[in-house]
């Protein structure tokens, strides 16, 4: 089903951010811009929104063998060829087709896609490790990016993910700290100190909770 730009980026965003609040190494904006390109902004019935063949057909958690057949084209020594007949892999779920993808760029090949620092270095290493024929590939996915500002969506993800300490004796320190806070009635929901010491706690939690803290010192009712 063909709908609006607008209204596939909302079905496709929350997925792809929270595949990423999960630890997928793709932006949410290259996910989302990329299954625009592959599908022209087309909910297809078998919810593989990224282009991704049947290849060698092993079956995965995700994705249980099922197929559809249709035409591409491809782009071979720089000469695009119409009509290339292709089999898809066809899922349950849009979620079991991105989680699909995210199998295929652990293999070493893709590399260099999972490294990417920035969503702009990630579209090129799509195109660069194979995942695409087309030379033209990273400058259309930079395109849909741009009108759709879907960087915004990065943003939102990265909010979202748990801080990133590198010790777990920092995360037991900081939720000792909001224990002791809880316990003097600075903080007055527990569950704060519960996501501290779950390693669940984000910046952007934690950036909330210093600005409360911080009126309530200073005699403010919040």
């Amino acid at each position: 089903m063909k709908v609006a730009p607008d209204a596939f980026i909302d079905t496709v965003a929350p997925i792809a951010v929270l595949l990423r609040i999960q630890g997928s190494a793709i932006f949410p904006s290259v996910r989302i811009a990329q299954a625009l390109l592959e599908t022209g902004s087309t909910l297809h019935p078998w919810n593989n929104l990224v282009g991704y063949k049947v290849g060698g057909g092993q079956p995965t958690p995700y994705w249980h063998g099922r197929s559809v057949s249709r035409t591409t084209w491809e782009v071979y020594d720089g000469v695009r060829v119409d009509g290339v007949q292709s089999d898809w892999r066809a899922y349950d779920t849009i979620a079991d087709g991105f989680r699909d993808q995210d199998l295929l760029f652990l293999i070493p090949r893709y590399d260099r896609v999972r490294a990417s620092k920035t969503p702009k270095e990630q579209t090129v290493m799509l195109q660069v490790c194979g995942y695409a024929t087309d030379p033209a590939y990273p400058a259309k996915l930079q395109s849909l990016i741009a009108v759709h500002d879907l960087e915004r969506y990065d943003e939102e993800a990265e909010e979202r993910m748990p801080m990133k300490l590198e010790h777990d004796w920092q995360w037991n320190m900081l939720g000792d700290a909001l224990d002791g806070l809880y316990s003097q009635g600075l903080i007055t929901d527990r569950s704060w100190v519960d996501k501290a010491y779950k390693q669940e706690l984000t910046q952007a939690e934690l950036t909330w909770l210093n600005t409360i803290l911080f009126a309530r010192k200073n005699g403010v009712k919040v």
